[in-house]
């Protein structure tokens, strides 16, 4: 997931894919085991898992980058761990686009990542012992589980790479089943006669993960459906939207039944390559694209969700790497100009609605194509990226466990050099930085709805004000603003807001009232 939420070395591990030129990605072994993540009949994804020195997995969740790792270990020890990132649907002989080692030493784990551009090493502070933890692969985690019950530790301070910091982990055994918890969520890992899991379960997610009878792919496993409901009063079609680079945009449009001419609002989504129902991988359930569909559907309002360029059905892989915001922009111009040509769409009441990145892409398509309709913004930034990757850094250590205030100042005074990094080795993230979205915001004229979570950690709440501010001061009058409390960056509700605390909500829908805000203004700005 690429909200706008970057620490050092996760960030591009998981999100700024630059073109890789190292390793091509491991071919599957006939020695591997295969596990599918479930979510009820959803299958969100595999992973395959190969023992051995080291030990070496491959995980493909959809709409995902891919994650190949080794563990390596010495003296039976869990030693550095290596993570291959490669391009979400990368073929078999692939390099990757950025690789990671994250090697144990004393109280810290050194980072070493390595992308086309540059390379660079990061020393950051843990724990005597701690292992590192790739956040998103419970095989991972039954490994280290088997680690610790194979050495009778009850507890194993673990350093969790999606964000890096460190929790102590709980183990317990209880016959032929081992409980791992850590950072709130715990895991129930059954294992079989031949010493490896034939069933996970991460109840507080919905979370099953099943060993297979036989090898698996990504291409054989059920695919997500972006049908309507049988009960829905719309349908949900496929789409093929061509651009003027060459590629095609896959997409799903809800349109409601019996209509004609209906007007379309086009979802954007935030940072990071998201398939269209803007899924990210560390809030399952979590589909708010969905939802913003099948809320505007039922209230005469087509709406057209796509993935994203480079990623499930859509073409445009090979330039997703280097593309900018200002590119993704030219992407949702791709799909405006598409609806102008249906007979069924009302070409003058189109709309663009956009979170996180999408907030700061959809001015700019306002901006550049006056017949927009209208735009919707949600959790829109107003600052330009520097500002607002220093505070979330800063933010990430004043709230990470275990630091003195001797080492918080110390990791404060590296986010600039940092951040000087990051803009000259990757092309997104100069632009990111360098962006002001208030230029733009007072270019726009169209009406606009700002809507904007008062916990939200990522793009803070005062940022909706000065944005509308910013629209205002260009002469646009027709600027409506909505702040929900108790509600993070998706909108899902939250007290903390705290990023570490997502994959522990027990909501995992969009707020309702966010739903019925966005409906009620697009229902009246456009109407006919």
């Amino acid at each position: 997931m690429r909200l706008l939420s970057r620490t050092f070395f996760l960030t591009l591990a998981a999100a700024s894919l630059a073109n890789g030129a190292s390793a091509q990605q491991p071919a599957t072994p006939d020695r591997s085991l295969s596990f599918v993540y479930l979510r009820g009949a959803d299958t969100l994804g595999i992973e395959t898992v190969t023992p051995g020195m080291p030990f070496r997995g491959v995980q493909q969740m959809k709409g995902q980058p891919i994650i190949a790792w080794e563990q390596e270990h010495t003296d039976q020890v869990p030693g550095a761990l290596i993570l291959k990132v490669f391009a979400p649907g990368a073929a078999a002989n692939a390099a990757p686009a950025q690789m990671l080692r994250f090697t144990p030493r004393s109280d810290s784990i050194v980072v070493d990542m390595r992308t086309a551009a540059a390379n660079r090493t990061q020393t950051m502070v843990s724990k005597p012992g701690a292992v590192s933890l790739i956040g998103s692969s419970v095989l991972h985690a039954a490994l280290l589980s088997q680690h610790a019950r194979a050495k009778g530790r009850s507890v194993l301070p673990v350093f969790v790479t999606a964000g890096g910091q460190t929790f102590d982990a709980s183990v317990a055994a209880n016959g032929d089943t081992t409980f791992f918890a850590v950072a709130g969520q715990t895991m129930r890992i059954t294992w079989g006669a031949d010493g490896a899991p034939t069933d996970i379960r991460v109840d507080a997610q919905g979370l099953r993960v099943m060993r297979a009878t036989s090898p698996v792919t990504i291409a054989t496993a059920a695919r997500i459906s972006y049908d309507a409901p049988a009960d829905a009063p719309y349908v949900a079609e496929h789409v093929t939207i061509p651009t003027v680079r060459g590629y095609t945009l896959a997409g799903t449009l809800t349109r409601p039944k019996g209509s004609t001419k209906v007007p379309v609002v086009v979802t954007v989504s935030g940072s990071g390559p998201q398939d269209r129902d803007s899924r990210i991988s560390i809030v399952e359930g979590y589909a708010p694209f969905r939802e913003i569909a099948d809320t505007l559907a039922r209230r005469g309002i087509a709406v057209l969700r796509y993935d994203d360029r480079g990623v499930g059905e859509s073409g445009g892989r090979s330039s997703r790497d280097s593309a900018t915001s200002a590119d993704f922009a030219d992407d949702v111009q791709s799909v405006l100009a598409y609806l102008r040509t249906r007979a069924d769409v009302d070409g003058t009441r189109l709309a663009v609605a956009g979170h996180s990145e999408g907030g700061l892409i959809a001015p700019l398509v306002a901006m550049r194509e006056p017949t927009v309709a209208a735009i919707a913004l949600l959790a829109g930034p107003s600052q330009n990226g520097r500002q607002i990757l220093t505070y979330q850094n800063a933010n990430n250590i004043a709230v990470a466990p275990g630091l003195t205030d001797v080492q918080r100042d110390s990791l404060r005074r590296t986010i600039p050099a940092a951040l000087d990094s990051l803009a000259r080795s990757n092309r997104w993230m100069n632009y990111f930085m360098a962006y002001d979205p208030l230029a733009t915001a007072r270019r726009v004229k169209q009406p606009v709805l700002i809507l904007q979570g008062d916990t939200d950690r990522q793009v803070t709440a005062e940022q909706a004000d000065t944005l509308v501010g910013a629209f205002r001061a260009g002469g646009n009058r027709r600027v409506t603003m909505r702040h929900f409390p108790e509600t993070n960056h998706l909108f899902l509700t939250d007290p903390s807001g705290a990023p570490q605390g997502y994959t522990s909500l027990a909501d995992r829908r969009i707020r309702r009232d966010v739903l019925g805000a966005l409906a009620d203004w697009f229902v009246t700005t456009l109407r006919p």
